[in-house]
């Protein structure tokens, strides 16, 4: 969680306010996603595999430490986390659209939020929202490419050891 002075390398004064609300309202976040999920035909599916307390928790884990997945972690923590999560829906059966407008859904989940309760008109503060904008999906599409070769290397294990025997 980003906390005091957080202007990090890539982010200015007013996208720091706006992570600092977002992660201040992270476990409201999470549970209006989990809501929002529940409410989508395209996403049923995947709230009947994935455990709700566990989606609830990835994305609180997302929206809590925003600042940091997007100022501090590499593309490499990014891989890392997101190959993992790519392995785990593929192991609970999540097909792979389900796994990535899960994602989209989390990114666009944070953008409605900024736009109803945060955003602000002002010219200058624009450029400043706008590069925050970069950042997310920046870091959205890595999540979804990483995502995507996780549940391909699960398929592609259990493929091998299926052939195997």
């Amino acid at each position: 969680m980003i906390t005091g002075d957080c202007a990090g390398p890539r982010l200015g004064f007013l996208s720091c306010r706006i992570i600092r609300h977002i992660e201040a309202q992270s476990e409201h976040l999470a549970d209006t996603l989990w809501a929002r999920i529940g409410r989508c035909p395209r996403l049923r599916e995947y709230g009947q595999h994935v455990p709700e307390e566990e989606l609830r928790q990835r994305t609180y884990e997302i929206y809590s430490n925003l600042g940091e997945w997007l100022e501090f972690k590499s593309d490499q923590d990014i891989e890392r986390r997101y190959i993992a999560i790519g392995e785990r829906r593929a192991g609970q059966g999540v097909r792979l659209s389900q796994l990535l407008l899960a994602i989209v859904a989390t990114k666009e989940h944070i953008w409605e939020h900024i736009t109803d309760e945060v955003l602000t008109e002002h010219a200058g503060e624009i450029v400043q929202v706008l590069e925050l904008s970069r950042a997310i999906e920046a870091f959205f599409d890595r999540a979804v490419y990483y995502a995507a070769v996780g549940y391909e290397r699960y398929h592609s294990m259990h493929h091998r050891a299926s052939a195997a025997n």
